[in-house]
């Protein structure tokens, strides 16, 4: 069982069916935090929230919620004018349909949460919802209310656990316009094919071998001088950053530095090309027109020379013709002799 403090209690709404359930968290943050401070003498700095009307520090439990309309107005919103929204998603996570997981865009994932059966008696219902998920090889999108707003989430089976994933709504998701390069770009087959051997070289990996290696030299650096000691130096950033003059080459250094670091054969050798969809437009495209059209073109003025040039041909040919005429009995009667 996970003894991880709950965040919302609540049911999820399968139908007519009720799964009473607690959310908890499904990440943690690893991160090192630090804390302000007074550069001058190492004091630390906090926040203290006063009252602009009294100019008074007020504490936590006289502090409440207001919204701040257009004229600059407050309009205070206590926690019953939200318990008591007319919403079904108030306590409540509601399935609304059942999608293939594909037709999630990964922009809208937000923050991971594990479902965890609220006692006995949800425990049959949440083993069939998540049994028919897991037959039904899709995901339930539903709707859910946590602090103060209605949100999307998808429902998924992880081992033997339900999670719900936090979504963003749609009109949350930002289209990607400006973002990629506004002038024409050609990429070569030759730099595809580097490409190509870069990615097969770097292989794949185990994300549970990769680990926080910022975080670590913080911890270094930390307890070198909770020490007493000089924090070792960062050692100095290789030459060659900015901008990249010359893609080919950098792209052959990038294949070599991943295959030394591989113990394999650095060397990088002339790459056969691959027989992918991007070569067939070669092969049957516009492209084959125009290059005939221009070697037609290209050997028009030299239309008397490639005339002598076929006769000639035709005299070779002639004549071989006829010596392989000549020697043509000559073997056949050789193949009877053997034969008999």
């Amino acid at each position: 069982m996970l003894h991880v403090r709950s965040i919302w209690n609540g049911a999820i709404s399968f139908g007519l069916v009720s799964i009473p359930i607690k959310l908890v968290n499904a990440t943690e943050n690893h991160s090192i935090s630090f804390r302000q401070i007074h550069t001058e003498d190492g004091g630390r700095i906090r926040y203290r929230k006063f009252c602009e009307l009294e100019d008074r520090e007020v504490g936590s439990q006289e502090i409440g919620k207001g919204y701040e309309d257009s004229d600059g107005t407050i309009i205070p919103i206590t926690d019953e004018d939200l318990a008591g929204l007319p919403i079904p998603t108030a306590k409540t996570i509601e399935i609304v349909a059942f999608v293939p997981e594909d037709r999630i865009d990964p922009l809208q994932m937000d923050a991971a949460y594990y479902l965890q059966a609220g006692g006995a008696p949800a425990a049959k219902p949440y083993t069939l919802l998540r049994e028919a998920l897991k037959r039904s090889k899709k995901v339930a999108i539903t709707k859910y209310a946590l602090r103060g707003r209605e949100r999307l989430g998808m429902l998924r089976v992880v081992g033997d656990a339900i999670a719900m994933h936090g979504l963003l709504w749609p009109d949350e998701v930002r289209a990607p316009e400006g973002v990629a390069p506004d002038a024409d770009v050609t990429v070569r087959d030759k730099e595809l094919d580097l490409a190509d051997a870069l990615m097969d070289t770097l292989g794949e990996v185990d994300l549970e071998d990769l680990h926080d290696e910022y975080r670590e030299a913080v911890e270094e650096v930390v307890a070198a001088k909770a020490a007493g000691e000089t924090p070792k130096e960062a050692p100095a950033p290789e030459s060659g950053g900015g901008k990249v003059l010359d893609l080919m080459a950098a792209l052959e250094n990038s294949v070599r530095a991943a295959r030394e670091s591989r113990g394999e054969d650095a060397e990088v050798k002339e790459l056969p090309p691959r027989k992918t969809s991007r070569s067939s437009p070669k092969d049957t495209g516009g492209k084959k027109s125009t290059s005939t059209a221009k070697k037609k073109t290209a050997s028009s003025p030299r239309k008397s020379t490639s005339k002598t040039s076929q006769a000639e041909k035709k005299t070779t040919k002639s004549t071989a013709k006829k010596t392989a005429a000549k020697k043509a009995p000559a073997k056949k009667t050789t193949s009877r002799k053997r034969s008999a």
